[in-house]
């Protein structure tokens, strides 16, 4: 029964991450149609990449006793290729400036990993070790991505306003962190539930913010009814208008 409850839980985590690992397909769509990166930062997702990267690395048989964090291997599995695009398609259409920073930020960050994987593998002859070592530095980068939504939730509250906090990535966002936190409680996994005791309580916020400002945000439109109703004042207006005119013209004559 606690196999199954376990299976069930991160069928569900996998689903609400998956979720937040394609939301920004939407800002690169838009990169690609307008061949331009804009003001976007490519930082998060280099970050992410790195992320993915150690609790992909984390999950595999030579950290964890064999397949125990299978769910954590697909997950991260399918970040990775997510996040690698998402920077490849930054840096192709970055200007010459922002390549060499890309550069400069990506390159170090994948040779931290090659590094940790490299000492976790052969400098260390145990899954209990090896786990400490690359779910500690994974525990560290996860709780800064985590963290990153500050930003964004300091500028809604600035501004009175959701635009830049969308409700369906706030929701995915509490429901991913709120079933790895179950998961990783399940497993007894402080590197798996660690970062979600950050990331719950942030995702809860996002939606308190959702339901305080959420109708400052929205541009209330006439509705259809309204629309005709104006319409046909305007025409008994101008109708008057011409009236009007006419009678005029007829008293000047007469």
């Amino acid at each position: 029964m606690a196999e199954t409850i376990r299976l069930v839980v991160a069928v569900f985590g996998n689903a609400a991450s998956m979720s937040l690992y394609a939301a920004p397909v939407v800002t690169f769509k838009r990169v690609i149609r307008k061949k331009s990166t804009e003001e976007f930062s490519c930082i998060p997702y280099i970050i992410g990449l790195l992320n993915c990267l150690l609790y992909t690395w984390y999950g595999l048989p030579i950290v964890s006793c064999k397949w125990e964090n299978f769910p954590i291997v697909t997950v991260n599995g399918v970040g990775i290729l997510l996040e690698l695009s998402y920077v490849l398609i930054y840096f192709w259409f970055a200007s010459r400036k922002g390549k060499v920073k890309v550069a400069m930020t990506a390159i170090p960050v994948v040779l931290v990993f090659c590094i940790i994987a490299a000492v976790s593998a052969f400098a260390f002859h145990d899954s209990r070790h090896r786990k400490l070592l690359v779910g500690s530095i994974a525990l560290v980068v996860s709780v800064t991505l985590y963290g990153s939504p500050l930003v964004v939730m300091k500028k809604v509250i600035q501004t009175k306003s959701v635009e830049f906090m969308p409700l369906t990535l706030s929701v995915c966002s509490f429901l991913s962190a709120t079933l790895w936190l179950i998961y990783g409680i399940l497993i007894r996994d402080i590197f798996v539930a660690g970062p979600s005791i950050l990331g719950t309580p942030l995702a809860i916020l996002q939606l308190v913010l959702h339901c305080r400002y959420r109708k400052r945000s929205v541009v209330e439109e006439p509705s259809k009814g309204d629309q005709e109703k104006g319409n046909l004042e305007k025409v008994d207006m101008e109708m008057g208008k011409v009236e009007t005119n006419v009678t005029n013209h007829m008293t000047e004559n007469s």
